[in-house]
């Protein structure tokens, strides 16, 4: 083998891939097409599930000191916003940090670790047998072939891997675009005076000014068509009267709404994870948090199946726990995009004005605000087992697991709270930390590397060492006998 995990694609999704595999020693490969980062940021988000897990490696604060937080976000672009900061975690925000600047800080973390990451290398192509994967692509000195136990494409929606693979990508094609701009120039001053319109106006570094706009006369040209700087202009004017003054575009982009879900996130010894396994219309801004929540699902079970510890079918929950994880996003964002669809169509604006009005005021009913703001910041993502205590699956919260929690998975391992500390830390010291605490209400409790719950015993539960045991085993493999 040439390595063991070659990696497709590297943006946010595989870089946070390729640093988890690498940080339980697995010899790792990121492929990017790309000549080089191309600084271009579509994304500017982080929500608050997405740094509870840099947290979970110890990692949050780089990211924190280079945004700036807000305590909620918007639901189809509804005048009520979402109340992050009452959900239970200690990041009850949406962090703002340029996609480019997110790319930056994974790479140095995966470059730490040792994951190589090559630039001008495109994958092309795959063949796989039962005992590991033929990488075939163009690089810059001509053709490459890697052979690689595992493969993961985090290629984007246009996925090369995917598509060799066999993966089916079903969904609907697009029925509408919208158009991005970043702007060296802007008249701040017009901006502030303009208050509420229907654009998305934000700062970005180096005095850029984000602009993104849905014209009612432009918005069925594909997202494949160009955007011009005269489109452009032309677009805000029509909408509210004034170009803001921009001039100097440093990156115009259009995208759509077409909204694809991979049949499968797996195939053999290939796998699929961020854009190359779901796309959507970017509402709520949730596409890059997606994909970095499936490399953290799927890295350390890839990384326990490469160095000998997984249980048997650990990992085809990947797929298990990932696929509706997609089906959630992607079936939110269709229903936010059409929302906003229906105001720009003719004849159709007063019923879906008096929609977004009955919406917004659902949203001033505490249940209801949290119920959509723990989808959208995917707080609420859990991976429930068929059988068991609900408990399972769920984020393990701060408030359950202490504020030492999160420390003790910063190397990857399972964290253990409770009773069975000496009989764990003897089976299983080589892949789970164990804490010197209870936690709160609990007996026992497991959590995966990935922070979500694998096992619990209740306060009013026996004791039951048999029963502790073969629950580790089902998740962190079998205990080794000295």
């Amino acid at each position: 083998m040439d390595t063991d995990v070659v990696i497709s694609g590297a943006g946010p999704t595989g870089l946070l891939l390729g640093a988890e595999l690498a940080l339980a020693g697995v010899r790792v490969r990121i492929l990017e097409r790309q000549q080089a980062r191309h600084g271009q940021s579509r994304a500017l988000t982080l929500h608050p599930r997405s740094i509870e897990i840099l947290e979970l490696r110890g990692i949050a604060d780089r990211f924190l000191a280079q945004g700036r937080t807000v305590p909620g976000w918007h639901f189809a672009g509804l005048s009520r916003r979402l109340d992050f900061s009452v959900l239970d975690t200690r990041h009850g925000y949406t962090l703002f940090l340029e996609q480019a600047r997110t790319e930056q800080l994974l790479e140095e973390r995966a470059r730490e670790l040792g994951a190589e990451i090559s630039y001008g290398h495109e994958v092309v192509s795959l063949a796989q047998d039962d005992n590991g994967v033929d990488v075939a692509g163009i690089g810059p000195d001509g053709d490459f072939r890697l052979r690689a136990a595992y493969l993961v494409g985090c290629d984007g929606g246009r996925s090369k891997v995917r598509e060799s693979a066999g993966i089916r990508f079903p969904g609907s094609d697009g029925t509408m675009s919208s158009m991005l701009g970043d702007f060296a120039v802007a008249d701040q001053e017009a901006i502030a005076a303009a208050g509420r319109t229907p654009l998305l106006i934000a700062p970005l570094s180096g005095g850029l000014t984000r602009i993104v706009v849905t014209s009612p006369e432009r918005m069925r040209v594909p997202a494949t068509e160009p955007v011009t700087f005269e489109e452009f202009r032309a677009t805000l004017v029509e909408l509210t009267g004034t170009s803001f003054g921009i001039a100097e575009p440093r990156w115009l982009s259009r995208f759509g709404n077409a909204t694809r879900l991979a049949e499968n996130y797996r195939s053999g010894r290939v796998f699929v994870a961020g854009d190359a396994a779901h796309i959507h219309f970017p509402a709520a801004g949730q596409g890059l948090n997606t994909g970095l929540q499936d490399a953290m699902n799927l890295g350390w079970k890839l990384a326990a199946e490469i160095t000998g510890w997984a249980p048997p079918g650990l990992l085809d929950t990947y797929h298990a726990e990932r696929f509706p994880a997609g089906q959630l996003v992607t079936d939110n964002t269709r229903a936010q995009t059409l929302l906003l669809e229906l105001t720009l169509v003719p004849g159709y604006q007063r019923p879906v004005a008096a929609l977004r009005g009955l919406l917004d005021s659902l949203l001033e009913i505490p249940e209801v605000n949290a119920r959509l703001a723990g989808l959208v910041s995917a707080l609420s993502t859990s991976y429930p087992a068929p059988e068991g205590d609900p408990l399972i699956g769920a984020r393990a919260t701060g408030r359950m697991f202490g504020p030492e929690g999160a420390d003790l998975v910063h190397s990857g391992t399972f964290a253990y709270f409770g009773d069975g500390a000496e009989q764990v830390a003897e089976g299983w010291k080589d892949r789970i930390t164990v804490a010197g605490t209870r936690p709160e209400n609990l007996s026992e409790l497991l959590v995966r590397p990935d922070g979500h719950i694998a096992w619990v015993r209740r306060a009013t539960d026996p004791p039951d060492a048999a029963l502790r045991e073969a629950a580790i085993t089902d998740w962190a493999g079998a205990a080794v006998r000295r």
